[in-house]
C-alpha cells in the first residue's frame, strides 16, 4: 500500500469512512477556531454533518466503480451541506466527480484533475470568494497535487504533498485574513479540509483492514422541518423516484415521455444516470415504462396520503400558487412568523444550520407551486442557493441576512401578487429595517486593538462584532446607539431563552427611558444562543 498507484471504488470508500471517523473526533477542536466572521463556533460542526452525509450514501453503495462513487459521494454532500463551510464542502466533493467521471479506478493524473476540478468548483460556489479561508487552503492543496502529479509520484505521496502544501497556505491565512491574526488562530474551514485529507490518508493506507464505520449516527441531526402541514386533496398521491443506469434514452426523451403521467416531475442528468421524482397516481405504470429506458435502481415510492390522513387537522385546500419558506431559530420567532404569514418554518439558524435536503423536504410537501424562501441567517444562504438549483423554477431565495430582515419582509409579502412583485416589495422592505443581534462570544477574539474575551456579551450588525461588555444591557443600549437613526419610529426587540425575566425587564425600561420618543415592541422569541435579535424601523 505505501507504493499505491491505482485507487478504486473500495480504496475510495474506506477513505471517505476513516475521514468521517477522524473528523468525528476533531470537528468540536475546528469549531474552537472560528471566529470569522463572527466567532460562533459551528465550522466544524457543519463539515462533519455534510461529511456523515456522504459516510452513509458511500457505506451502503455496492459500487466499485470510483466514478460511480465519487458522483454519489457529490449528490450526498449537496443534500446534507450545511453552513456556508458545507455547502463549499459539498462543491469541493462535486469537483472531484467531475474529475473521476467515467472512471473505473484512478491513477495519479485523474487524482490531479479531480483536484483541479474540486477548486474550481468550490470558488465558482461563492458569489465574492475571500482569501485567508478554506478557499485558499483548496488552492495549496490543489497546486501539492499538480507539483506531484508532475513528479509521477505515487497515490500516498500525492496525499502527503496535498497536506504539505495545504497546510504552508493553512500557515498563511491569519496574514491574509486579520480577524484571524487579532484571535490567533487559523481558518477553521481551511483546516476541516486538511483533516479530512488526513483521514483520508490513514484509510488508504490502512485499506488491507476490513474497516467499517459501524455508527454513522454520532452526530443526530433533529428533523428540522418543523411545520404541521395543513393539506389539501392528493389527486396524484405517490411519490415515485428511482435511478435509471446504462440508459438506452435521452434525458429529454424522459421527460416528454413523462410530462403528462403526473406532476412535480424533476428528471436530472449525469454521464452514467438518470434521476427522476414524479408524483402519480399509478407508479406501476411508470415504472414499466422506464424498464425499457435502461436498469433501474433505488426505487422508492411514498404514500403521501398516508401521512397527510393521520393529520388530526387535516384541511382540505388546493395549493397555493405562492408561499413562504423561513427560517426561525425558537419556537416564539416561529410562531411569529406563522402568523404573518410563513407556510413552512424551518427550524435552524447559527450553529445549526439547515440542510438542503431539509428545504427540499418542504418543497416537495407541495402546499404552494412557487416558493420564496428566506435563509435569514447569511450562514444559510449558500444552501438556500443550492436550493434553487436543484428546484430552479419552483423556488426563488431572498437572501436576508438574519431574523429581523426576515419578519420584515414577511410582513409586506401578498399571496395573491406575483413572485416577481413581492420579491420586489420585500426587498424594498428590508432594506428599511436596520437589524443586529446581541449575543455571547465563544471564545477570546478582538475589536480593533481591544481584546473580546470569551463569555462577553456582544453586538453584531451584519455579521461584525461593533461593540461588548460585561452585562446584556450596556451591549444593547451601545448597539442600539449605532443602528438608531434620526427618522427611526420604532425599537424591535425578540428576546431569546437565556434572558432571565430581571434581565429582559431591566434592559427594556433602560431602552425606553433611552429612546422615549420612539416605540419600544417586545416579543418572546425563545431563540438560543441570541439574548436579542433587534430591528429598527
Amino acid at each position: 500500500m505505501e507504493n499505491k498507484e491505482i485507487i478504486n471504488g473500495l480504496d475510495f470508500k474506506k477513505m471517505i469512512l476513516v475521514a468521517y471517523r477522524k473528523f468525528s473526533k476533531e470537528h468540536e477542536s475546528i469549531n474552537k477556531l472560528n471566529v470569522f466572521p463572527v466567532p460562533d463556533g459551528d465550522t466544524g460542526t457543519n463539515m462533519l454533518l455534510t461529511l456523515g452525509s456522504v459516510a452513509k450514501a458511500i457505506e451502503s453503495s455496492r459500487e466499485n466503480n470510483i466514478g460511480v462513487l465519487s458522483k454519489i459521494a457529490a449528490d450526498s454532500a449537496i443534500m446534507g451541506a450545511r453552513g456556508n463551510s458545507g455547502v463549499i464542502f459539498s462543491q469541493i466533493f462535486r469537483g472531484l466527480a467531475r474529475g473521476l467521471s467515467g472512471k473505473a479506478q484512478a491513477g495519479s493524473a485523474e487524482i490531479g484533475k479531480a483536484f483541479k476540478y474540486a477548486v474550481l468548483y468550490a470558488y465558482r460556489a461563492v458569489a465574492t470568494p475571500v482569501e485567508g479561508t478554506i478557499l485558499t487552503v483548496a488552492k495549496g492543496i490543489a497546486k501539492g497535487t499538480y507539483r506531484a502529479t508532475k513528479d509521477k509520484l505515487n497515490i500516498k505521496q500525492i496525499l502527503i504533498a496535498a497536506i504539505e502544501y495545504g497546510n504552508q497556505e493553512l500557515g498563511k491565512t491569519p496574514d491574509l485574513l486579520p480577524v484571524l491574526k487579532q484571535a490567533g488562530v487559523v481558518d477553521a474551514g481551511g483546516k476541516g479540509l486538511l483533516v479530512f485529507l488526513e483521514g483520508c490518508l490513514q484509510g488508504l493506507l490502512n485499506s488491507e483492514e476490513s474497516i467499517k464505520v459501524n455508527n454513522l449516527e454520532t452526530v443526530i441531526v433533529e428533523d428540522n422541518y418543523k411545520k404541521e402541514l395543513e393539506t389539501y386533496e392528493i389527486i396524484r398521491p405517490y411519490c415515485t423516484e428511482f435511478i435509471i443506469k446504462n440508459t438506452k434514452i435521452k434525458v429529454k426523451e424522459v421527460r416528454e415521455s413523462l410530462v403528462d403521467k403526473g406532476d412535480s416531475m424533476v428528471v436530472v442528468a449525469t454521464d452514467e444516470l438518470i434521476k427522476v421524482h414524479i408524483h402519480t397516481d399509478h407508479p406501476g405504470r411508470i415504472l414499466e415504462m422506464a424498464m425499457s429506458w435502461g436498469s433501474l435502481h433505488d426505487i422508492k415510492i411514498d404514500n403521501m396520503a398516508d401521512q397527510y390522513h393521520n393529520n388530526e387537522h387535516i384541511q382540505l385546500r388546493a395549493p397555493k400558487s405562492l408561499a413562504i419558506i423561513s427560517v426561525a431559530s425558537g419556537d416564539g420567532i416561529s410562531k411569529i412568523m406563522e402568523e404573518l404569514g410563513a407556510e413552512i418554518i424551518i427550524a435552524g439558524g447559527q450553529t445549526m444550520n439547515p440542510a438542503v435536503e431539509d428545504f427540499m423536504a418542504a418543497i416537495h410537501s407541495n402546499i404552494a407551486e412557487k416558493y420564496i424562501i428566506l435563509p435569514n441567517n447569511k450562514n444559510i444562504i449558500l444552501a438556500a442557493n443550492q436550493v434553487k438549483k436543484l428546484a430552479s423554477e419552483r423556488v426563488e431565495v431572498l437572501a436576508t441576512d438574519d431574523i429581523a430582515q426576515g419578519i420584515a419582509a414577511i410582513m409586506v409579502f401578498d399571496s395573491s401578487e406575483t413572485l416577481e412583485k413581492n420579491l420586489q416589495i420585500m426587498s424594498t422592505r428590508i432594506q428599511k429595517v436596520s437589524s443586529a443581534a446581541i449575543t455571547t462570544a465563544v471564545r477570546d477574539s478582538y475589536l480593533g486593538d481591544s481584546l473580546v474575551k470569551k463569555g462577553s456579551h456582544i453586538g453584531v450588525v451584519k455579521n461584525k462584532v461593533i461593540t461588548f461588555a460585561g452585562d446584556i444591557a450596556t451591549v444593547l443600549l451601545n448597539t442600539l446607539n449605532l443602528i438608531v437613526k434620526e427618522d427611526s419610529e420604532i425599537i424591535t426587540l425578540y428576546s431569546g431563552a437565556e434572558l432571565t425575566i430581571t434581565e429582559l425587564e431591566s434592559s427594556v425600561d433602560l431602552v425606553k427611558n433611552t429612546y422615549p420618543q420612539l416605540e419600544v415592541e417586545v416579543y418572546s422569541g425563545g431563540q438560543p444562543l441570541y439574548h436579542y435579535f433587534i430591528a429598527v424601523e
